[in-house]
């Protein structure tokens, strides 16, 4: 829904400078608020279709935020912002009434499928035009022969009804994989539903997986379908299924046998059609072996394997990749960067790259912003003073020239978390890596150290 009016509650001046670009880009309309105060004048004076606040805002609580926006209006839909730990909170602004709730560091295709599924109910619920599915198919940049193979095998199965499970380290591309099976098969003008099923607390995960009916629980005011209604004859992705808890695995399982669900207080199952694709970051065998996942339901999830590669061990995508995400932000921030210099190329491939092509996107988008000419240099990578890894001449500490890759990633993830006094949220940004990443990994080294 083009010129969509949107208002924009958030209390940093360059979130909310990069936020409303990125929403103009799109051709939206955004009026912005740095507080709740300054919102609610707005909200008196125009009428707004959709509302994006900061959970932290100064003056007012986002919870009052909100329940003064529904008493002025109980139909504007508020998408609230989180830092990327704050589950808890998300799970109580959802209660609160919130449409849904965003992690930051925002990832901007995330956003604006939020606000278009949101915005667009009916339509995203019914269909869109194959033309319009094609436009918005994910473009996988690489050169490597064993990826090539992984993307001729996704656009191989995309027709059959068999759910695929596909395993990688987080920001390696599974869920560029998985729209790519959406868009190339016969469901692409329907439904595309994701779900992060390592974001929610089981009893949310509950309701937003199948559905509740009025009064199903305490805060159910009405019947809410859930994803794999709202996906029905398209294609559902569970993100992060092995953090899922078996209760919900069992219930999972009854879904993908019967092909059928049971909404929370519901008194009868409802049939429905859709194409399951489930992603993991974990060795799920190891999962199974630890009692933290079923094993039925792995074979029943990956009757399709597609295992992706990490960054480091296809350095040949590294250049092709840092010139697409020079094209990216060129276009998103108004940059006009031609080119990257040798030896910021040599210092790129270089890396270890712990947060995948992530961690190399973040790289870039910051780099086409420090780049004060036509070329990226070395400095404007900006890696040493990001990450605090790497001494001024660029080469790695005498200890680590030949020290075990592993090795090297535990001391980087440590000396961060040193350098930002264990704030992991801090230390994940600063790595390119996401906060449950990070955590997995430190629970790794717990584990390995008895």
């Amino acid at each position: 829904m083009a010129n969509l009016n949107i208002l924009l509650i958030e209390s940093d001046p360059k979130e909310r400078m990069a936020l409303t670009q990125a929403l103009e880009t799109w051709s939206y309309r955004v009026t912005t608020a740095p507080n709740g105060k300054d919102a609610l004048t707005q909200v008196s004076q125009n009428r707004f279709e959709l509302i994006i606040a900061d959970g932290n805002l100064p003056e007012m609580s986002v919870f009052d935020l909100l329940q003064n926006l529904q008493a002025h209006d109980d139909a504007v839909k508020v998408v609230c912002l989180t830092p990327t730990a704050a589950v808890d909170q998300a799970v109580q602004l959802m209660k609160a009434g919130a449409a849904d709730v965003l992690a930051k560091p925002l990832d901007r295709d995330k956003l604006r499928l939020t606000v278009q599924h949101i915005v667009t109910p009916e339509e995203s619920l019914r269909s869109c035009t194959p033309a319009a599915a094609q436009a918005t198919a994910p473009t996988i940049v690489t050169q490597d022969p064993s990826m090539q193979q992984l993307i001729k095998l996704a656009q191989q199965v995309a027709d059959s009804r068999a759910s695929v499970l596909i395993q990688g380290e987080s920001g390696t591309g599974k869920e560029l994989f998985a729209r790519l099976i959406h868009q190339v098969s016969q469901r692409k003008a329907k439904p595309f539903v994701a779900i992060n099923c390592g974001a929610l607390p089981e009893t949310l995960l509950e309701s937003e997986l199948f559905g509740h009916e009025k009064g199903a629980f305490t805060g159910a005011v009405s019947r809410k379908p859930g994803k794999f209604e709202l996906a029905d004859g398209g294609t559902i992705l569970l993100d992060e299924i092995t953090e899922m808890q078996l209760h919900l695995q069992a219930k999972l399982l009854r879904v993908l046998q019967e092909r059928e669900v049971d909404r929370v207080g519901g008194s009868h199952p409802l049939k429905v059609d859709v194409r399951v694709v489930a992603t993991t970051n974990r060795d799920v065998g190891r999962a199974i072996e630890k009692n933290e996942f079923r094993s039925d339901l792995f074979y029943r999830l990956n009757v399709v394997p597609i295992k992706i590669p990490p960054l480091r061990q296809r350095a040949g995508d590294i250049p092709l990749l840092a010139d697409h995400f020079i094209e990216k932000y060129n276009a998103l921030d108004g940059r006009d960067v031609k080119k990257m210099t040798n030896d910021a190329v040599t210092k790129l491939v270089g890396l270890s790259f712990p947060g995948n092509v992530r961690e190399l996107e973040n790289i870039m988008e910051r780099a086409v912003l420090l780049c004060d000419g036509e070329a990226i240099n070395a400095r404007d990578l900006f890696i040493e003073e990001a990450v605090g890894n790497t001494p001024p001449n660029g080469e790695l500490p005498a200890d680590l020239m030949s020290a075990p890759l592993k090795e090297v990633e535990k001391k980087l993830i440590f000396h961060t978390l040193d350098r930002t006094n264990g704030n992991r949220t801090h230390a994940a940004k600063m790595l390119g890596i996401s906060v449950r990443t990070l955590r997995n990994k430190l629970n790794e080294y717990k584990e390995k150290m008895g």
